[in-house]
């Protein structure tokens, strides 16, 4: 894969957010690796602060893609290839009227409020999501514990379908959590409290009309890496 001979940071008016998400990979990151972060950085938060056209699905003009010169000297070729080797399948391409690859998008992770239409299949009964979840840092759970779980600066909370390895899951949360906060789903339906499932079987939700919160009460048990259930509390505890 041919490497790009130059990264362009995030414009001044970018948010604190974005520019972090700006800065280049390490460059001990593969060709592969790097085009691929660079393109969730791109297509999940700075496509419409970078000047690039987005639609509310998502998809991107890979020809826009490729005009943005944190892409120069990436070819049409080296995008493709990363979207067929992504293993948790983060990218999808659109095919053209002619039948060649002409827009890509990110399946999730959005921080764009824009893009806000991308057919995701609504969650309604419980039983189509049998276990949902959220991972995360232990160093995060007193204040989780206090608040919920939030999207942040993300149109969605992200929950995987199970651990890291099990059957069925490639995305959702990323190797190196150490605390698992498993949902109860069917309680969070029948209070309103909106799901989703991407097409790379990432479970999102958005909240409860729209804000953004899975509260504490809807934790059906949060259980640390070593096996030690921290929630809910027993008297043994």
């Amino acid at each position: 894969m041919s490497q790009p001979a130059s990264t362009q940071s995030a414009s001044a008016s970018a948010s604190t957010s974005n520019s972090r998400r700006s800065r280049g990979p390490p460059r001990s990151d593969s060709p592969t690796v790097r085009l691929s972060k660079a393109l969730s950085w791109l297509l999940r938060h700075n496509a419409e602060a970078q000047g690039v056209a987005i639609r509310p699905d998502g998809y991107v003009k890979i020809q826009d893609v490729l005009a943005h010169s944190r892409f120069k000297g990436y070819t049409r070729e080296d995008v493709l290839a990363v979207v067929d080797a992504n293993e948790k399948k983060r990218f999808q391409i659109l095919q053209g009227a002619d039948g060649t690859a002409e827009y890509i998008r990110a399946v999730q992770g959005h921080s764009i409020v824009s893009v806000a239409d991308l057919g995701y299949e609504e969650i309604t009964n419980a039983a189509q999501v049998p276990t949902a979840i959220h991972g995360t840092m232990f160093s995060k759970w007193q204040l989780i514990h206090a608040k919920g779980l939030s999207k942040m600066n993300r149109n969605h909370i992200h929950m995987a379908v199970g651990l890291p390895g099990a059957d069925g899951v490639i995305s959702g949360m990323r190797n190196k959590c150490d605390l698992y906060i498993h949902i109860d789903t069917a309680s969070a339906l029948k209070d309103g409290i909106r799901f989703y499932r991407a097409e790379n079987n990432v479970i999102l939700s958005d909240g409860k009309n729209g804000d953004g919160i899975i509260a504490p009460a809807y934790f059906a048990r949060v259980v640390r890496s070593s096996g030690e259930v921290i929630f809910p509390v027993t008297s043994a505890q």
